[in-house]
């Protein structure tokens, strides 16, 4: 009996292990990909690819600065809206929400995270687009236009879709998974130490930042990490209101375009071995860029840990 125990514990570890290992060996296969599909473009435009703004499939001048400007920016105006919005709705979920209505709005939170990008996509580009160019976007260009420094980021004509409309939507997409983990982390919180807290006086606020938060940091950063994943390679949604022009503008209301759209609506088209190499090569640096942020954020984690050891 022992003997047996002894063997499917060794066959376990090997099968677990194999896993593990073969999640690396997944990851080392596509960014060798990436890199051989990709040889020709950096060979030709080396370094430079990064900051050019050009991009001319008819004379093959390429460059990756603008997908990586409209990645960049959209979706850091994704997670500036739905950060503290996803926030705010789990702590109203976990400690604030009636009985009666934490089930149904859980409920269409996972719902809203269900639903295709193609459809946020259509709905931002023929409900949200008008809309905020009829309304939203003039009241932004003559109340923040002429400001001095950040007027420059709402100039220009209304147009409904651009990088700030790409940004909305992106926020709406992904508020439902950034809010569902929130949740599911606060919900792990013993009610000991939240009772505790309150029956020394702390109020709502209190308790959440200084018992909920720090006893469940690693699951909210998660949570907005999986949210920034989704934003950086979301494809059709961005696609539909971004606008998918290959300009550099500082305003948030011209197009732009994003590397996840530029490789949506031209890798089909493209003709010719270095175009195709141009655009493997925006996919090599959006995972570049993904493989950035995890890493961060692993750093910050980490370091939040030292301090709390420091502190102990």
């Amino acid at each position: 009996m022992t003997r047996n125990n002894a063997l499917m514990d060794a066959i376990f570890r090997n099968v677990t292990r194999f896993f593990a290992f073969g999640v690396f060996s997944l990851l080392a296969a596509i960014l060798v990909s990436l890199l051989i599909g990709s040889s020709l473009s950096i060979e030709k435009f080396g370094a430079a690819f990064l900051w050019n703004d050009n991009w001319d499939p008819v004379q093959e001048d390429f460059g990756a600065l603008v997908p990586i400007y409209g990645t960049l920016v959209t979706s850091a105006i994704a997670m500036a809206i739905a950060i503290p919005v996803s926030f705010g709705i789990a702590l109203f979920l976990t400690e604030l929400s009636p009985p009666w209505l934490r089930r149904p709005l859980g409920t269409a939170i996972e719902m809203l995270a269900a639903i295709p990008s193609i459809i946020y996509g259509m709905w931002g580009l023929f409900v949200f687009a008008p809309l905020f160019q009829e309304h939203v976007q003039p009241l932004l260009i003559d109340s923040l236009g002429e400001l001095p420094g950040i007027g420059a980021l709402f100039q220009g004509p209304p147009m409904g879709i651009g990088m700030l409309t790409a940004g909305i939507i992106l926020a709406v997409m992904v508020i439902p998974f950034i809010t569902a983990v929130m949740r599911d982390v606060f919900d792990l919180v013993p009610p000991l130490l939240k009772e505790s807290a309150y029956g020394l006086g702390a109020t709502t606020w209190e308790v959440t930042w200084r018992v909920v938060l720090p006893y469940t940091k690693v699951g909210v950063i998660g949570g907005v990490m999986l949210g920034l994943g989704r934003a950086l390679g979301e494809t059709m949604a961005i696609t539909f209101v971004i606008g998918n022009a290959h300009r550099l503008s500082a305003s948030l209301l011209a197009p732009g375009n994003s590397i996840a759209s530029a490789l949506a609506n031209e890798f089909t088209e493209a003709v010719g071995d270095l175009y195709t190499s141009a655009l493997i090569e925006l996919g090599l640096i959006l995972f570049l860029i993904t493989t950035v942020v995890l890493a961060c954020s692993k750093l910050l984690l980490m370091q939040l840990a030292k301090q709390e050891g420091a502190r102990t």
